[in-house]
């Protein structure tokens, strides 16, 4: 409150205020750490997930003794904790077309701390719909983004800056590329930041997006960004607009459909003759069942990132991409001979041994045997030896 341009009009802003955060994960918490601190009156915490071990390297208002507990119910017993005096509503559902505009709009500003294009698209026109600033966030690997869309009068929105979603192929979770979670911290904080300026009026109104590496020199770089596209079906100019939004739009078709399973995928049992599970394996590996002689090998196909965390003794690392590309390399010539190949989950593992499949498939004088894990190393740990690294 001694803050030259802030003091008591500014906490008094604050305290009338109301802010909708959907996502308490890992841009989520910090987010709603700073807002709580900061005194905002009203916050809403929207989230359909539960607490995970995995997640707390940067899901920093969860803890150990909350897990299995909805993550917007534990981010408000935190937050209770920093500020008792704040109203905090708590929202265990999904973010959907036919509630988005009902959870939304009792709130002055939302915040975007998801990690899915259909999303974000629907926050996007939910904010444009009920005239509401969005501030949205991203984060992965070592790098993360920001950006406050509809802003003031020229602010663009969402879907004027990307009219089509990126293909499915491009865009992973943070579950399948990994995160540093300090980098989530960084981008959070700095959506509460926004979100702070924007109740005060401190923030200049200016439309721009700010990219964070956290390896880069210097780690920010700000782009400026083009005004509302007069042509937007969501936000352009009304006798202008391309095409229109409508309720009952299906953002997960409009995004390319639902995204992979890839843990259920890596579990699909397929032809007998080509996949193995994790029993059946151990039982070959300790020499319990009667199996052909000649030598085994284990083929390790995850990043060399991976193998270096936690791997089957004895199995050697070869990248997925020089199984593919160099597959005779990799069968061995001794008769009767087994190769295995495992990954992660179960489904680069299927494209390896495939591949090894199509060069043997002509030499009909030596059977060489080639399946691969079904379910991959996590259903090793699972089914096998609990004791083995499951990320």
């Amino acid at each position: 409150m001694i803050l030259d341009g802030f003091g008591l009009p500014g906490q008094l802003k604050l305290q009338r205020s109301s802010v909708v955060v959907v996502g308490a994960g890992g841009l989520g918490c910090p987010a709603l750490q700073y807002l709580a601190a900061a005194g905002v009156g009203k916050i809403g915490i929207v989230d359909h997930d539960t607490v995970e071990l995995s997640n707390l390297q940067r899901q920093i208002l969860h803890t150990e003794s909350r897990l299995g507990q909805p993550k917007a119910q534990s981010a408000a017993q935190a937050l209770k904790e920093i500020n008792s005096r704040i109203q905090i509503d708590v929202h265990i559902e999904a973010v959907s077309p036919s509630n988005a505009t009902s959870i939304l709009e009792p709130y002055d500003i939302i915040l975007d701390c998801t990690d899915n294009a259909p999303t974000r698209y629907l926050l996007s026109d939910t904010a444009v719909k009920l005239d509401k600033p969005l501030v949205s966030g991203a984060a992965q690997k070592f790098e993360g983004q920001l950006c406050v869309y509809h802003l003031g009068e020229d602010g663009p929105c969402y879907r004027c800056l990307f009219p089509r979603p990126p293909a499915q192929e491009t865009v992973g979770t943070c579950e399948e590329t990994g995160i540093l979670g300090a980098v989530t911290g960084v981008i959070g904080n700095l959506q509460a930041l926004e979100a702070i300026k924007i109740i005060t009026g401190m923030h200049e109104g200016k439309p721009g997006l700010l990219i964070y590496s956290s390896l880069g020199t210097p780690p920010f770089r700000s782009i400026k960004l083009r005004t509302r596209r007069p042509t937007c079906p969501a936000c352009g100019i009304e006798d202008q607009k391309v095409g229109s939004i409508n309720e009952g739009m299906d953002y997960v078709q409009f995004c390319g459909g639902e995204r992979p399973d890839w843990v259920s995928r890596g579990l699909l049992d397929g032809l007998q003759e080509t996949r193995i599970r994790a029993t059946e394996l151990k039982r070959v590996l300790s020499g319990e069942d009667s199996a052909p002689s000649g030598k085994v090998q284990i083929i390790d196909v995850r990043p060399r990132t991976e193998f270096g965390i936690c791997a089957l003794p004895g199995s050697i690392h070869v990248p997925l991409t020089d199984v593919v590309a160099y597959p005779s390399k990799y069968i061995q010539s001794s008769p009767f001979s087994q190769t295995f190949v495992v990954c992660r989950l179960g489904n680069d593992s299927q494209i390896a041994a495939e591949a090894l499949r199509s060069v043997d498939s002509g030499n009909t004088t030596v059977p060489h045997v080639v399946k691969d894990l079904v379910g991959g190393l996590r259903a090793w740990s699972k089914e096998v030896d609990p004791e083995f690294p499951m990320y």
